[in-house]
């Protein structure tokens, strides 16, 4: 007979990642998990080839020789060869990956991979030791994972049978059947909070604030499973005393005032990925100093809510 575990490793999902020795996706040492598919268009985000749910090409100019090997293999005709150098015509590309195997240069790569929970699985607890060890585990992170809630189910169910602790990074735009089916597996929940501001939240992301506040709601009342919140500290965006205090106000009364709140500093990291993906216009600005993370932390921290700099 086959075991309840078994039909769980079958699940297929795309990620992009499964990154090892992860220390700020929840406590100890842990492995993350990236899977594909975001809501929210965040314009800093550190991770941009996680918002389609389907692969996408990175393209490293600066490696390709024209030498031509893509342009005949792409089934989608995407490909064309001008001045020395390959282009690709990003509406035509579905993320086949055929050019990819023969580029001769590495110029390009495909960001994501189908795979079934039991070998994501499977990969990821090829480190249990050291989550034995530090009180570490498995994070799902993405991207957004409950764009993916059967997969994300079957990596927490798989890690539950282990005995493995699991958290979730999310952003919490899912109807609530989603997010209660897929969070009350989990040990940890990582809640991310853009912007207080309905109006606010929606220049920014491209989507209103109401159904994730509302979530987070949901989630203390009801599911009772403890919870970090986490605010990317974005110049501009987000960093007036207003919202941060708006931010502390909301942990306090609508989330009993339990969940640490984590200001995570803006950082440009993630700008060279925009580059690979050929986006035109890509956004930017100055990070944060240490003087103005220290102030916002004090604010946070005067509503008698444990404040965390980092993730």
């Amino acid at each position: 007979m086959t075991a309840p575990h078994d039909s769980w490793r079958a699940v297929t999902g795309t990620i992009f990642n499964i990154q090892p020795y992860s220390i700020h996706d929840g406590p100890g040492i842990r492995t993350t998990i990236f899977l594909k598919g975001c809501p929210l268009d965040c314009w800093w985000c550190q991770n941009p080839e996680a918002r389609a749910r389907r692969p996408q090409l990175f393209f490293d100019a600066q490696k390709c020789a024209g030498c031509g090997a893509c342009v005949g293999v792409c089934p989608e005709h995407a490909i064309t060869l001008r001045d020395a150098r390959s282009y690709t015509d990003r509406a035509l590309c579905n993320g086949s990956g055929h050019c990819v195997e023969v580029c001769p240069h590495q110029a390009r790569t495909l960001m994501g991979r189908e795979i079934t929970a039991g070998e994501a699985f499977d990969e990821a607890a090829a480190d249990a030791i050291f989550f034995s060890e530090s009180g570490g585990g498995i994070t799902l992170s993405g991207g957004e994972p409950l764009r993916q809630p059967e997969f994300a189910r079957a990596l927490l169910e798989l890690c539950r049978n282990h005995r493995i602790h699991t958290s979730v990074d999310t952003c919490g735009y899912a109807p609530w059947r989603v997010v209660r089916e897929v969070l009350e597996r989990a040990d940890l929940v990582l809640y991310d909070l853009k912007h207080m501001d309905p109006a606010a939240h929606l220049a920014a992301t491209g989507l209103s604030n109401d159904l994730i506040l509302e979530n987070a709601r949901k989630i203390h009342r009801d599911l009772h499973i403890p919870m970090r919140i986490r605010v990317p500290v974005v110049p501009g965006v987000n960093d007036s005393i207003e919202n941060i205090e708006a931010t502390a106000r909301f942990v306090s009364e609508e989330l009993g005032g339990s969940a640490p709140v984590h200001l995570i500093p803006y950082h440009r990291l993630g700008v060279s990925k925009y580059e690979l993906l050929e986006i035109d216009g890509a956004r930017e600005t100055a990070p944060p100093t240490p003087a103005r993370m220290e102030e916002l932390r004090a604010r946070v921290a005067s509503f008698g809510i444990e404040t965390v700099m980092g993730g």
